[in-house]
């Protein structure tokens, strides 16, 4: 898992798209040691300040990506100068396989388009979605009009934590067709020369909905506790 050495990537929980590498360099029981985190795009240190909220990846050794969030809680001066960060233990970290993103449950709005005209443009939702492709509810009437093997455009709103509304179009291919819970058809997309700034906004949108989801369920476990 997390281990002293590792190179570890942090980006604003509020967005803005900067990102910050560092390294680690001393690991406690809740709190990590970092180097002075270097702005990307700069090469330059920056100063962070006490408080600060970001989203910290790191690349394990089964070569697979981990995100946690954590926040700046101080600054330490021996025996290097070096930045704490909370550290929530490897049991809350959130893997995600580079083959295979992680595809969560969530509904977005979602527009279908043709490439060649074969059936007209109709808005639907998503019923889930990872970084390499989604599953989309199909209306009745395209039931019949959508086929395995057919390259469609998907129009994706993304809504981010933070605020932030990210627009995509993304080529995909309907991988198959099937019935989903109450009867309902959807189509399986897979994502089709995805760029690289959009895929980024992928995984961190599906990052951002597990851990709703994830907090959502250690809410629920809670109170049935204090129910019994």
């Amino acid at each position: 898992m997390l281990k002293i050495g590792d190179a570890l990537m942090l980006e604003p929980l509020d967005g803005g798209g900067e990102k910050y590498k560092s390294k680690v360099l001393e690991i406690g029981d809740h709190y990590i040691h970092i180097s002075y985190p270097i702005y990307e795009k700069t090469g330059k240190t920056v100063f962070l300040l006490n408080g600060m909220q970001f989203k910290a990846s790191f690349v394990g050794q089964d070569d697979c990506l981990y995100l946690f969030e954590t926040e700046i809680t101080g600054k330490v001066r021996q025996p290097v100068p070096m930045v704490v960060l909370a550290y929530p233990g490897a049991d809350k970290l959130v893997r995600i396989q580079r083959r295979r993103y992680v595809r969560v449950k969530v509904n977005t709005d979602v527009a279908i388009h043709p490439l060649h005209q074969e059936f007209t443009p109709f808005a639907t939702m998503t019923s889930d979605i990872s970084a390499g492709g989604a599953a989309v509810v199909l209306p009745p009437r395209y039931e019949r009009q959508l086929l395995p093997g057919m390259v469609v455009e998907a129009w994706l709103v993304l809504t981010m934590r933070s605020g932030e509304y990210h627009y995509l179009k993304i080529k995909a291919k309907i991988v198959r067709i099937f019935q989903g819970e109450n009867g309902i058809n959807k189509a399986s997309l897979q994502f089709l020369d995805v760029a690289p700034q959009d895929r980024v906004r992928l995984i961190r949108y599906s990052f951002e909905r597990q851990l709703e989801a994830r907090k959502a369920e250690n809410m629920g476990n809670k109170r049935g506790e204090s129910v019994e």
